[in-house]
């Protein structure tokens, strides 16, 4: 009865919480973020585009569009709803691209009309947020002590198995309440694969996907829905952007990797998690990397648009828009990833992207030269 009342509170307190959160925006040509996932909807003015997708990307983005319309006048307006919502924004062709932490699903694949582009356009940490106003020294999670965590196997703060990987840290008895993600979410897809791969139980009962069903928890929609129930209510962790926890001075734990160092999540160790072989169509997963010194819940993220931009009456000169914002992201872009805690995309992901954007085609023939 007592955690019934204290998830009571926290459902509460969080849904007052999103309703705040929810409204951000940036001017300047930027992002706007919080949108319901059915307001977005194609505009007819070729210098205005518009996106939806990852809350994961939005911090970046917001930055992004806005200096991109500074030195082009081209207008952005991306929807942060989560990549489910972006995806089937992209495939009810309602945006001229969507955003996601995940590349596209076989079901996903089949319910489009044609085609779709992968287009990296950075990388990030995933990281595990808590609050636990009394502990000041970062916390240490194993793969084992977080799968137990999420799968409700673990429910005290200072259970012995948290205690025994966080030695001479005094731990609270607080309940732990869990936070996840209630929309289609690229996030999630990045923490449950991660937890797949280094969880056998957790990979034969809940698995990874975009949207699972969490065996404990209370949901919220995007990372500033996560991040608010975090804030909000002590004894609560649940996995946020990095940007995210930052940005809102949120503690966040140090996570071993396969090589068995605690890993605090950095530009340094999601680059370092990056640094692999990158295949032509780019979708490749960075979780639970085999570098010494990567962080172990790390991915790209990618814009999604059709390969033909022919569609719909679209007019040549706003597939040529798009084409040229999205290089631009990938190339002078860049340069705003650090500054925001997102790891610059690696000159092999450059050319790779690079090669993607240049395939794309409109009427058949090659929009970018």
């Amino acid at each position: 009865m007592k955690m019934q009342l204290v998830n009571l509170k926290t459902l509460l307190a969080s849904g007052i919480l999103l309703a705040t959160l929810g409204l951000s925006s940036c001017g300047g040509g930027g992002s706007t973020s919080g949108k319901s996932d059915s307001t977005a909807s194609a505009s007819s003015d070729d210098n205005t585009l518009i996106g939806a997708g990852s809350s994961f990307d939005n911090p970046l983005f917001s930055k992004m569009f806005s200096e991109y319309n500074k030195v082009s006048g081209l207008k952005v307006n991306y929807q942060s709803v989560g990549s489910g919502a972006g995806i089937s924004q992209l495939t009810a062709k309602t945006v001229d691209f969507g955003a996601s932490d995940a590349p596209m699903n076989p079901k996903q694949d089949s319910a489009v009309s044609a085609p779709v582009l992968h287009i990296p356009v950075t990388a990030g940490a995933v990281v595990l947020s808590y609050n636990l106003p009394e502990v000041k020294d970062t916390l240490m999670l194993t793969p084992s002590v977080l799968a137990d965590i999420f799968l409700g196997k673990i429910t005290k703060w200072n259970d012995p198995k948290i205690a025994a990987v966080n030695k001479g840290v005094k731990l609270p008895a607080t309940g732990i309440v869990i936070a996840h993600r209630s929309d289609g979410s690229g996030t999630s897809n990045i923490f449950t694969t991660y937890l797949s791969k280094v969880s056998e139980d957790w990979s034969k009962t809940v698995g990874k996907g975009s949207s699972v069903n969490w065996p404990v928890g209370l949901g919220s929609k995007g990372n500033e829905g996560v991040a608010g129930m975090i804030k909000q209510t002590p004894g609560t962790i649940g996995y946020i952007e990095l940007a995210y926890a930052i940005q809102n001075s949120m503690a966040y734990a140090k996570i071993q990797n396969k090589a068995g160092n605690f890993i605090t999540p950095t530009i340094a160790s999601v680059t370092a998690a990056a640094n692999i072989t990158i295949p032509p169509d780019s979708k490749v997963s960075l979780t639970n990397t085999e570098a010494a010194d990567g962080y172990p819940i790390s991915s790209f993220s990618w814009v999604l648009l059709y390969a033909e931009q022919n569609y719909n009456g679209r007019s040549q000169a706003r597939a040529t828009n798009l084409l040229k914002l999205l290089s631009w992201v990938i190339h002078d872009g860049q340069q705003y990833s650090g500054p925001l805690n997102y790891a610059p995309l690696s000159p092999a992901a450059v050319s790779v992207a690079d090669a993607i954007l240049k395939s794309a085609t409109y009427g058949g023939k090659p929009i970018l030269q």
